[in-house]
């Protein structure tokens, strides 16, 4: 897949903040403060842009025609929480401005939360021990 697609996929999701665009499995994921809010990949139906989603918005998603992101592994279709964006989106980023908020809340919502460092069991203290006196001579 041709860079200049991740740059401009980088270019429509701005809105989101500032993208960062890698290489991954062959495509590329696009990510906003090291989170991934889409990736791009050629299922069969040319490059595309796929955006995150989760439980909430796949209606959304669903509603306005966006396909899942689905593949073929071990004689199993699986899928993920991307969808394709929608046709219009992908002409400016004043278009694809809510989407690009949408898939920005899914990558937010799926973030696990840092797991608290579990407290050290304290030491206990060594006593203090007594001064020794000293005698005079």
């Amino acid at each position: 897949m041709d860079k200049s697609f991740a740059d401009y996929s980088c270019e429509l999701l701005q809105s989101a903040g500032p993208c960062v665009a890698r290489r991954m499995f062959g495509g590329w994921g696009i990510s906003v403060d090291g989170m991934t809010i889409a990736i791009l990949a050629n299922l069969g139906g040319g490059d595309t842009l796929w955006l995150k989603a989760n439980a909430d918005t796949q209606t959304v998603f669903e509603a306005a025609g966006c396909q899942r992101f689905t593949y073929e592994a071990a004689g199993t279709t699986r899928g993920l929480n991307y969808y394709s964006a929608p046709a219009d989106a992908m002409e400016s980023p004043a278009l694809m401005q809510p989407w690009a908020r949408l898939a920005l809340e899914a990558a937010l919502l799926a973030r696990k939360p840092a797991r608290p460092k579990a407290a050290k069991p304290s030491k206990p203290s060594p006593k203090a021990k007594p001064a020794k006196q000293s005698r005079g001579r």
